[in-house]
């Protein structure tokens, strides 16, 4: 069931079997096997790939729910020592994961070394479908992108603004004000991001529009694409202070409204065995979090030149 699960995920029977750490004729020949057994076709071989038919499709989804509910009869078996041990699967918001979890992963090695962790980074719509069909174990998002799931609060995000170094915004101090936005275009993560859909609001109450011209694939390029005029970048507090004290040259303001905020969780499903070992992850996380939150020091306004008589 793992070698067909890894064939559906990659598309190709050779990443398939590097990602299993298996050689590809052994995984072929299994698949073959188990194709035998069933009297059925799971997977369509091309030199394009591995297509999977109607019926495969289906194994592919109740295979997923097996070898989910085998690794829950595993952390039920480790649970009984009471400690947090084996590979957990988080799947992680990309404006998150890689400013959140370097330190956390850190601190939960300290507490945790038996602890095994696998990370991907989706967009939200696709962190629930993953954690619904059992791909992920827990997920770090906004809970309520996640209905039917369990979740635990980690913590709340203010957005920032980012401008160019010459931008009115930039040349001031203090948080920004909604009335500061009125007219300006904002850039924002393309389509199937929760964020996308929290700049358009603030952009609708601002009196501002989203740009229809650029859509950034990353929050960098959108703080690149903000340097250099194109507009103002909305980005979210723990990306913005963390590149911001890398680089004090970086300049980013806390937007002051209610409409610029977001409730980061860490959510499991409805029932998980693993929920008690989540929660202790949780409290890392939050910890973590906490300090990384911690607001720059306030930068006074420029000092605007003396004008020559």
């Amino acid at each position: 069931m793992q070698y067909i699960v890894a064939v559906a995920d990659t598309g190709r029977f050779r990443d398939a079997a590097e990602l299993l750490s298996v050689s590809q004729p052994s995984l072929s020949e299994q698949i073959s096997d188990a194709e035998t057994q069933l009297g059925v076709t799971l997977i369509e071989r091309s030199r394009s790939g591995a297509v999977m038919t109607p019926v495969g499709t289906e194994v592919v989804r109740r295979a997923r729910i097996i070898l989910t509910q085998v690794e829950d009869m595993k952390t039920v078996a480790r649970q009984a020592a009471g400690d947090v041990v084996g590979r957990y699967r988080l799947g992680t918001l990309p404006t998150i994961g890689p400013y959140l979890l370097p330190s956390a992963v850190r601190e939960l090695h300290r507490l945790y070394p038996e602890l095994r962790m696998s990370v991907r980074e989706e967009r939200t719509i696709d962190l629930d479908e993953k954690l619904n069909d059992g791909r992920l174990d827990l997920v770090i998002s906004t809970a309520e992108d996640h209905v039917y799931s369990e979740s635990m609060q980690l913590f709340d995000e203010q957005l920032y603004a980012c401008a160019a170094p010459d931008d009115p915004l930039s040349e001031r101090g203090g948080a920004i004000q909604l009335s500061d936005l009125k007219g300006r275009e904002f850039l924002s993560l393309g389509y199937g991001h929760r964020l996308s859909m929290i700049v358009q609001n603030l952009a609708e109450a601002a009196g501002a529009h989203v740009s229809t011209e650029y859509e950034g694939t990353s929050l960098d390029a959108l703080r690149q694409m903000a340097g250099m005029g194109a507009g103002i970048a909305i980005l979210p507090s723990l990306y913005a202070l963390v590149e911001a004290r890398k680089d004090p040259s970086q300049v980013v303001r806390p937007i002051d409204h209610p409409l610029a905020r977001r409730q980061i969780s860490l959510v499991w499903r409805a029932g998980s065995p693993l929920e008690a070992n989540i929660q202790k992850l949780g409290l890392v996380f939050r910890d973590v979090a906490a300090e990384l939150l911690t607001p720059l020091p306030a930068k006074p306004p420029k000092k605007e030149k003396p004008k020559r008589k």
